[in-house]
């Protein structure tokens, strides 16, 4: 049973209440115990947690960029900086070992004078003037924000009839220097019952927002409608989503003060780039294939879509999944996964049958993290920025030039190691899921030899199967700093429920076929036990968010399969998740408890409710994390879950950070010290785990 829960659990519903004085109090004492615990028992957190945060702050991390205009932006975190510097400087200091940078905002300097607790979430610049900037604030980390205006050329935020909103999940576009496209509260119904905005205004400087023009009105029961401004020189237009669910919406093409629908179905995904619209389509349409892509003459489509020719210039196979699809001045870069690595298409706009592959790292993720298709300089409009990392190959930063499609494995930055990796590798394995499915995952550490018999290591799986968010190689000095540098192993699965195949890989997992992503998962697990790669006793789990979920539910429904379980940020109570913050925006993943089909098959898993005694079904030790200021998935959730695994004599541990949002943390420090107690808790239960099936079998 747990021995770090407090004596006295205040009821159910005061743990709903985010900010009760009591659930705080409980919260802040159960994670001060629970700390304590891992502290007692000889592990060495402090130590990993300073070498955590040096890792997380080095100067030596590649400063990613976006380009605008003439100068290359970056926000940077270091240890005199944990809450950031929004600065800029130009592509050739850049290029320098010691580019010379231009601080617009340093966000730590900001929370001193305004006594709050600052979290940079961004800035809506200005395009292609570069001359104000609309910067998301938000306190603690939490999803809402509040948005002030900035003007980049002074460094200081605007003070003559400013734009500025209070915290809220606000939706804001620049249309002009004194016009905004808007979305956020304003009164009554203009919000959804999901808590994002459900109109969209034109908003003028100087005036109140509550009196701004209403261009469109969606419905309470969507999830969301947003405008934006498309600034594009010749192409200036504004575009409006109506998002039903979070995988169908509505299109629509403001003309005048009258928006126009863009015919095409719900649920394909529309991109309208200068004179042409790209169709992302989930279902077959128009002649393009599910997960393709096809084009067509904008004007055209708007005016008869059944006539106008739409040209499909990829077409998935069945290992590939659409990712992204980014521009430059006369390419369009569509971004691929193949077996769950990334590949790259470059296509012309002016001739889009010419489609040409372009080579990229093996085995690692390799992203378009910037364009400038705005710019009229040939040399900045064809200019592609790029992130590529592996599991064990550190961050690189490779610049290319569009028209030159050898150019794209051209080297500007890279990371030192920052662990170890001496002797890793990566190997990419397959299980069978129930259904015959094969479900891949990645294998990294100090691996056997191929045909030699393995020995059993501590092994912690992360998946998270949901959303149609893809899971992709990556570096991360946190995991190899603490975990795989001490020659444990690390899974990363690919169940369905995600998009590593395309939309059916999503589709087959939703709703009434949920059963699938945790049959995927235990797939994974029986894998690598009958491989002789780890033990059950070695083997934990880790989620968070839907993720989350799915390590809860491996908790409740298998728990025979594992030796610790990390349940972050997650659901739990799925018969309630669509009545808390922004749970109802979820259902068309999970489905509806109210429709008797769809409530059956979530109270199948519901982490919650299935929870039992220690007595009757005794489950491996669980850790389970929230933060306070998470106003996306409810903090109740893992606090009730917590609560019911002690009150049921189960083992568990319980951590609550009180800032940090659904990240569950704000800064470099924060992830460091969250990193160091999870890592830390893992090894000492997988060992004792691990020493008890030992001492049974001796």
């Amino acid at each position: 049973m747990s021995t770090t829960a407090p004596a006295q659990t205040p009821p159910s519903s005061e743990l709903e209440i985010i900010g009760s004085p009591t659930a705080l109090g409980w919260a802040q004492e159960w994670t001060a115990s629970t700390i304590d615990n891992i502290d007692s028992h000889g592990g060495h957190r402090t130590a990993l947690q300073q070498r955590l945060r040096a890792a997380l702050d080095t100067d030596a991390r590649v400063p990613y960029v976006t380009r605008r205009g003439d100068y290359l932006y970056n926000f940077w975190r270091d240890s005199e900086h944990p809450r950031g510097l929004w600065r800029r400087t130009r592509y050739e200091s850049y290029c320098s070992e010691s580019p010379e940078w231009e601080i617009l905002l340093d966000v730590d300097a900001l929370a001193a004078a305004d006594g709050e607790s600052w979290v940079w979430k961004g800035a809506h610049v200005r395009e292609p003037e570069y001359d104000r900037a609309l910067l998301r604030l938000s306190r603690g980390g939490s999803d809402a924000t509040v948005i002030r205006e900035f003007d980049i050329t002074s460094c200081s935020f605007v003070e003559d009839r400013p734009f500025t909103l209070p915290e809220d999940k606000s939706d804001v576009s620049w249309e002009s220097l004194d016009t905004l496209i808007l979305g956020t509260n304003v009164g009554e119904n203009s919000l959804t019952e999901s808590g994002y905005p459900a109109r969209v205004y034109r908003w003028h400087r100087g005036t109140d927002p509550r009196e701004a023009e209403l261009l469109f009105s969606g419905e309470r029961s969507d999830i969301a409608s947003g405008g934006w401004a498309d600034r594009t020189p010749g192409f200036e237009r504004v575009l409006i989503e109506r998002r039903l669910d979070m995988f169908t919406a509505e299109n629509y093409l403001l003309r005048g003060s009258e928006p126009v629908r863009i015919e095409v179905p719900v649920d394909c995904e529309i991109i309208v780039h200068r004179d042409q619209i790209f169709l992302l389509p989930r279902t077959d349409v128009y002649g393009v294939p599910a997960g393709g892509v096809g084009v067509a003459d904008c004007e055209s489509f708007m005016a008869d879509p059944a006539s106008t020719e739409v040209q499909v210039i990829f077409a998935p196979t069945e290992y590939q999944s659409l990712e992204t699809l980014h521009f430059t001045r006369s390419y369009a870069l569509i971004q691929v996964l193949e077996n769950v690595t990334t590949t790259l298409y470059r296509v012309r706009l002016d001739a889009p049958e010419e489609c040409v592959r372009v080579a990229l790292p093996e085995l690692a993720s390799t992203s378009v993290v910037a364009t400038a298709p705005l710019s009229e300089d040939p040399e900045i409009g064809e200019e592609v920025w790029l992130y590529s990392s592996s599991f064990t190959t550190p961050d690189r930063l490779l610049r290319a030039d569009a028209r030159d499609p050898e150019s794209f494995s051209t080297v500007v930055k890279s990371a030192p190691e920052q662990f170890d990796a001496s002797g890793m590798s990566t190997r990419q394995y397959w299980a069978t899921s129930a259904d015959g499915t094969k479900i891949p995952y990645f294998l990294t550490g100090r691996l056997h030899e191929d045909g030699a018999s393995p020995t059993p290591k501590p092994c912690v799986v992360h998946a998270y199967g949901g959303f149609e968010i893809s899971l992709l190689p990556y570096y991360s000095a946190v995991n190899g700093i603490a975990w795989l540098e001490k020659g444990h192993l690390l899974v990363q699965a690919n169940l369905r429920g995600g998009s590593e195949f395309g939309p059916r890989w999503h589709s087959q997992a939703t709703k009434l076929q949920r059963r699938k992503v945790f049959e995927d998962h235990q797939a994974v697990l029986n894998d690598l036990v009958e491989r002789g790669i780890t033990t059950r006793e070695q083997l934990a789990v880790r989620g968070g968010s839907n993720g989350g979920l799915l390590a809860a539910v491996a908790l409740t429904s298998y728990p025979e399969r594992l030796g610790a379980v990390v349940s972050e940020v997650p659901l739990i109570d799925m018969l309630r998740y669509h009545t808390l913050l922004a749970g109802a925006s979820w259902v068309a993943e999970y489905g509806h408890p109210d429709i008797p089909e769809e409530r059956a098959v979530i109270e199948s898993y519901s982490p919650l409710q299935r929870v039992v005694a220690a007595a009757d079904k005794p489950y491996p030790p669980a850790l389970i994390t929230t933060s306070t200021r998470d106003d996306r998935v409810h903090p109740a959730h893992a606090r009730w879950f917590a609560a019911a695994l002690a009150a049921a004599g189960q083992p568990v541990d319980y951590v609550e950070n009180s800032e940090g949002g659904h990240a569950g943390a704000a800064d470099n420090d924060q992830i460091a010290w969250k990193q160091a107690i999870v890592f830390t808790w893992l090894e000492q239960q997988l060992a004792a785990a691990s020493a008890e099936a030992q001492r049974c079998a001796d």
